[in-house]
């Protein structure tokens, strides 16, 4: 069920992306448990968070009411919960809600951008004219005046390059800061890193790569695991060995996600590792395959010793060589002459 198909109607990957994108938007992920007669699970069917209500029951434990029917209140063994930083220990808080200060910073800046681009970069200040000319007391002139140089040179990409002639000793001073002295492009960064760090995601992870190289990037990939996908991953494991084994079960079985596959770009390090720790005899076969999460094999516990690291003490007896030994040593000369 939890590797294949969690429900009749969702792949495995569509269930757990789902459930990612909720528990890392709204800080909680729900799933209805469908139980057998044996209390054994059969199915997991995704609700979304805004339908569900955790309420705290008169024992300390949750209980869940879906707003969809306000009678019905279900247990815990009816509803999978994997919630993420929590501040009561029932609901997990939204990284969303909590940095909204931050995203709405960001979207401002997106915002600023495209208006910018959108009425064509320049143009905003204020045209001067001579003190010693007369001034126009027509307002429906300067009105025309203003409209056409707008319209001549605003509005759009298609005038962003337009030259402007100015009649009458007129003068055109910029007032608006431009793009550059706004710092735009450096502003618009800084959003995308801010919003990377509220998850702990490496910008290289979404093809900013302005501080990765050929020489950090695999550690860079390796620290994605480590430090952004390991506590997810943990939290996820953890509900479902509460929720999905019965109590019995959890004494011999464990639900982990295998991330080995995350970790190939480092596997000969890590071979090379397994290598020096099997020949010095501290990790067996079945040691290597456990870290490996394949299953042990007949044999596979036993520990080698390296011959050329022997007890000091066991020379005494075999500084002699016996008359075989000899006989051998004799022979091999015999070859090489």
């Amino acid at each position: 069920m939890i590797h294949s198909q969690p429900n009749q109607k969702d792949t495995s990957f569509e269930y757990y992306e789902q459930g990612m994108g909720c528990l890392t938007l709204e800080g909680n992920e729900f799933s209805l448990i469908q139980r057998d007669g044996a209390e054994y699970p059969t199915e997991l069917i995704p609700v979304h968070p805004k339908k569900m209500r955790v309420l705290k029951g008169p024992d300390g434990l949750p209980y869940y009411q879906l707003l969809d029917y306000k009678d019905q209140i279900l247990p815990m063994r009816s509803v999978h919960h994997v919630k993420g930083f929590s501040l009561d220990g029932y609901a997990g808080v939204s990284p969303i809600a909590t940095n909204a200060d931050t995203i709405g910073l960001a979207m401002a800046t997106e915002q600023h951008a495209s208006a910018v681009f959108q009425r064509g970069a320049t143009m905003a200040g204020v045209i001067e004219r001579p003190h010693e000319a007369a001034p126009i007391k027509d307002q429906a002139k300067v009105d025309r005046l203003l409209e056409k140089f707008t319209e001549r040179h605003g509005g759009g990409l298609r005038n962003a390059f337009s030259v402007a002639l100015l009649q009458e000793g007129m003068q055109y001073k910029q007032l608006a800061m431009d793009n550059e002295k706004a710092q735009l492009l450096e502003s618009r960064n800084f959003g995308v890193v801010e919003i990377c760090r509220l998850y702990r995601v490496a910008p290289n992870m979404i093809q900013h790569l302005d501080k990765a190289t050929f020489n950090n990037i695999e550690h860079l990939g390796l620290q994605f695991v480590i430090y952004t996908l390991m506590p997810w991953i943990k939290r996820k494991e953890a509900a479902m060995m509460r929720d999905l084994l019965l109590p019995e079960e959890r004494k011999n079985l464990y639900i982990e996600f295998n991330v080995s596959g995350l970790l190939r770009g480092d596997q000969k390090s890590r071979f090379e590792a397994y290598a020096i720790a099997r020949q010095w005899g501290w990790l067996s076969v079945n040691d290597i395959r456990r870290l490996e999460n394949m299953p042990p094999i007949p044999g596979g516990d036993r520990y080698l010793t390296p011959m050329n690291m022997i007890d000091s003490k066991q020379l005494e007896g075999s500084i002699n060589a016996t008359p075989q030994q000899l006989q051998e040593i004799e022979g091999i000369l015999a070859c090489t002459q």
